[in-house]
C-alpha cells in the first residue's frame, strides 16, 4: 500500500545507532529512495550521523540530530534539548518511520512528532500507531533484510539486499597520506576492538591469526581507533611477526579504502564486517553477542561469522581462516 508521491515528499528516517547498525538500513534506504525519488530525506539520529548522511547523499538529503530519551542508551538524555527538538520538527514530515528497533521504547515519542504518517516496528501488546503502517518486529535472519520486510509491508519494492560504503576522492587522499608500506590484496586487516568490550575476541587469537597470515606472505594491517590502542598494542605482544599499527591515525574513510583492498579481514562482529560486506572483502567475523545470523555478513561464501558463545574453540576458527585464504587465493 505505497503512498502516493504527491503526498509524501518529505520523510524523517529514525534510527540513532552506531555504524554497523546503520550499514544495515542501506538496502531499505535505497528501497525507499527508488520509491520516492523526489522526496527529501532526513535522517534523526546521533551526531556522528550528520557525516553519515553526507557519505549516503543519495539517500539522504538533511539531518537532525536526536537529542534523546529516557530507555536509549546511546547518548545522555536533556529533558530541554528534547523538548525543544520536539517542537521544532512538529508536521514537519509527511513520513516517519521508527527503524530503531522493536519500538518497546521509541514508539511513543514518534506521535510525538506530528508526521502525517508514522510507521515501522513495534512488539505486539506494546503501543503503535496506524496498522497499516506499523508491522510485528520481525525477530529473525540478517538485520538489513528486517528493514527491507518493512519496505515489503508499505509496498515498496526492494533493490537488493547488498550494502553499500561510498568512497570519496577524500577518503583516497586520506589514505595516501599514511603511506603505508602496502600494496592491494597482499595485506590482511586485522581489527581486534569493539565498541562494547564483551565483543572483543582475546587479543592472543586476534595475534595467532594474524601470525599465520604473515607466514602466509601477507603484511598485517592492525586497525583500530586512537581509544584501542591498548588492544592493538596487547595484540602486537602476542605476535611473533611484525604488523602496520594504524590506531588513531586513519579517518573512517581511509579504513574504508583499507578494507576494500584488503586480501581478508579479521575482526570482531562490529561496524568494519559491515564495511568489509559492502566490498566483498572475505572475512572472519567473531560473534561474542550471540546474534550472528542477524549481524553477520549475509553472503556466507567469502564470510565466515562465527559464534564464539557456540564454538568457543581456536582451531575452529584458525581452520576458518586457513580454508578462506586458500578459497580466495
Amino acid at each position: 500500500m505505497k503512498l502516493p508521491d504527491h503526498e509524501i515528499k518529505k520523510i524523517a528516517i529514525f534510527r540513532a545507532l552506531q555504524l554497523g547498525d546503520m550499514l544495515c538500513i542501506i538496502p531499505a534506504m535505497r528501497a525507499l529512495r527508488y520509491a520516492y525519488p523526489s522526496a527529501h530525506i532526513t535522517l534523526l539520529g546521533l551526531p556522528w550521523g550528520k557525516s553519515f548522511t553526507e557519505r549516503f547523499s543519495s539517500y539522504f538529503d538533511d539531518f537532525i540530530h536526536f537529542p534523546g530519551f529516557p530507555g536509549l542508551p546511546e547518548q545522555p538524555f536533556n529533558a530541554k534539548e528534547t523538548v525543544d527538538f520536539l517542537a521544532g520538527i512538529q508536521g514537519k514530515f509527511d513520513l516517519l518511520l521508527q527503524m530503531q528497533g522493536n519500538g518497546t521504547v521509541i514508539n511513543p515519542i514518534m506521535e510525538l512528532f506530528g508526521a502525517s504518517y508514522t510507521g515501522g516496528f513495534y512488539t505486539l501488546g506494546d503501543f503503535a500507531g496506524n496498522q497499516d503502517y506499523y508491522m510485528p518486529y520481525p525477530n529473525f535472519g540478517p538485520e538489513p533484510e528486517r528493514h527491507l520486510l518493512l519496505m515489503e509491508h508499505l509496498g515498496i519494492t526492494a533493490h537488493g539486499n547488498d550494502l553499500e560504503f561510498p568512497l570519496t576522492e577524500k577518503d583516497y587522499a586520506d589514505f595516501e597520506k599514511l603511506q603505508l608500506p602496502i600494496e592491494p590484496g597482499k595485506y590482511v586487516c586485522i581489527h581486534p576492538g569493539s565498541r562494547g568490550s564483551w565483543r572483543q575476541w582475546p587479543t592472543a587469537h586476534f595475534a595467532a591469526l594474524a601470525d599465520y597470515c604473515a607466514e602466509q606472505g601477507y603484511k598485517v594491517v592492525i586497525t583500530g581507533t586512537k581509544e584501542e590502542a591498548p588492544i592493538i598494542n596487547e595484540v602486537m605482544s602476542h605476535m611473533k611477526h611484525p604488523a602496520i599499527d594504524t590506531a588513531g591515525i586513519t579517518t573512517l574513510g581511509a579504513v574504508g579504502v583499507l578494507i576494500k583492498n584488503a586480501r581478508a579481514l579479521v575482526s570482531n562482529c562490529t561496524g568494519v564486517s559491515h564495511m568489509a560486506a559492502a566490498f566483498k572483502t572475505p572475512s572472519i567475523v567473531i560473534s561474542m553477542d550471540g546474534e550472528p545470523e542477524r549481524w553477520g555478513p549475509i553472503n556466507k561464501n567469502i564470510h565466515y561469522t562465527i559464534n564464539w558463545l557456540e564454538e568457543p574453540g581456536f582451531d575452529y576458527v584458525y581452520s576458518k581462516t586457513v580454508e578462506l585464504l586458500q578459497q580466495q587465493g
